[in-house]
């Protein structure tokens, strides 16, 4: 054989392993993340379990929230620098390069989560734990000198990593993070990655001790009225959202008017939280599990409850407080579900699943990943009634969600795109502060 046959076979080999390198490398990818992000859910979960059970066994720690929020404000003001954007930054740089995730996020972040818990405030956990996926799969990224090709790739699988690990539900987990970054379009250059972390990390997570709630099948006889009623719903389910989104993004505003100094904001938060707990009650404080476990057990529970999770958790986000939405966000959805089940004489589990997903499908704009969450917690019978929940509250949703980063390629109610996904602009809050550098 000629030296021509040999360099034609020689390429023709290379061409046919080419694929699948690149299949192996996007896989190796989606490892390291994975990794990271099992470990550090795992170790934030723990410490996540212990705080609350400190602050339920100890009741006067509440009244040591403004004092635990002048010392988060101040660590936020004067160390966290470009990580006070938390998950929007994530996004902000997977859409377009602007310097490296601080190394710094993941510590500051997970301290600051868990001293919120400690002493009382409505957080969440999401926004931890991919935050930390995040910060961690970047420092990776700097150390291995990873183009900006495969850097992106490992912040999509971070963010499919965190998610997945930190709720248990990986298929959700990996749709979210293709979801999540632009609305209107999925990421999929990014799927073998994503689905690679998200299995990783909720297995690393699961094989180092974390426990997450198991949700019983939720059952429902599909029918034409009762998908009318839960599209009925699922319209309260995304004006929900969006009362949560403004009512957040206004008091932010307000304090940011106001209050010039910004440590001094969540230690007015954190006073403002110790006095509706001493008026209704201290059952919103932290997750709120508990609320969310009665109604889906079919306990039909009043607007109020609803309200006043919504209230707490605005208040403790908005004064500046570290933590996440998500899991408040499933409280609230849920609750809303079990008061509206008798008027709409659903049964109060189908309502307050559908719920549970719903209100944050529409204020993160993830539909398709909360249908698919639904599916994981409570079982395939529900997939209709929770697609048509997931969907319809997107739509009666406002654009702007809990991440302002995120990029609109197309409008929720099927308007004209906004221009290329790359040009597009990003729903950023108007009223939040540029992160110091």
């Amino acid at each position: 054989m000629d030296r021509t046959h040999l360099q034609r076979a020689r390429q023709l080999l290379v061409g046919e392993a080419r694929p699948v390198l690149c299949l192996v490398r996007a896989m190796a990818l989606g490892a390291v993340a994975g990794v990271l992000a099992g470990v550090s859910s795992a170790v934030f979960l723990a410490g996540l379990d212990w705080v609350t059970e400190t602050r339920i066994s100890h009741p006067w720690l509440l009244y040591l929230l403004p004092l635990a929020g002048l010392g988060i404000g101040s660590a936020q003001h004067y160390l966290a620098g470009r990580s006070r954007a938390g998950v929007g930054l994530l996004i902000d740089e997977i859409h377009q390069r602007q310097d490296w995730v601080p190394r710094r996020m993941a510590p500051l972040v997970l301290v600051g989560t868990w001293a919120t818990h400690l002493f009382g405030g409505s957080a969440g956990r999401e926004g931890t734990a991919l935050q930390m996926a995040g910060s961690l799969s970047d420092c990776f990224a700097r150390v291995c000198r990873l183009d900006e090709h495969d850097r992106r790739l490992l912040l999509i699988a971070a963010l499919a990593g965190g998610f997945g690990a930190v709720f248990g539900v990986p298929m959700a987990g990996t749709v979210f993070a293709l979801e999540v970054p632009s609305i209107g379009r999925m990421h999929f250059e990014a799927l073998v990655p994503a689905l690679t972390a998200a299995v990783i990390g909720d297995s690393v997570c699961r094989a180092l001790g974390a426990r997450h709630a198991v949700r019983a099948p939720v059952l429902a006889s599909l029918d034409g009225v009762l998908l009318v009623k839960v599209a009925v719903a699922a319209v309260a389910f995304g004006l929900a959202g969006t009362a949560f989104v403004l009512l957040t993004h206004r008091l932010k505003a307000l304090l940011a008017s106001r209050v010039g100094w910004p440590p001094l904001r969540p230690m007015l938060g954190g006073l403002a939280i110790v006095g509706l707990a001493t008026v209704f009650g201290r059952q919103y404080l932290g997750l709120s599990l508990p609320l969310a476990d009665e109604a889906l057990v079919g306990v039909e529970l009043s607007l109020a409850v609803f309200a006043l999770k919504l209230l707490f958790t605005s208040v403790t986000l908005a004064s500046g407080f570290p933590g996440g939405e998500v899991t408040p966000l499933f409280v609230m959805g849920s609750t809303l579900g079990a008061a509206l089940a008798g008027p709409l004489q659903v049964p109060v589990p189908v309502l307050a699943a559908v719920g549970l997903v719903a209100v944050f499908g529409a204020v993160s704009n993830t539909p398709l990943a909360c249908t698919v969450m639904g599916v994981e917690l409570f079982g395939a019978d529900l997939i209709i009634p929770l697609a048509v929940g997931c969907v319809g509250a997107y739509v009666f949703c406002t654009h702007r969600g809990i991440y302002p980063t995120q990029r609109l390629a197309v409008s929720k109610r099927g308007g004209p795109r906004a221009g290329p996904v790359a040009d597009a602009e990003p729903l950023a809050d108007p009223t939040s502060e540029e992160p110091a550098d």
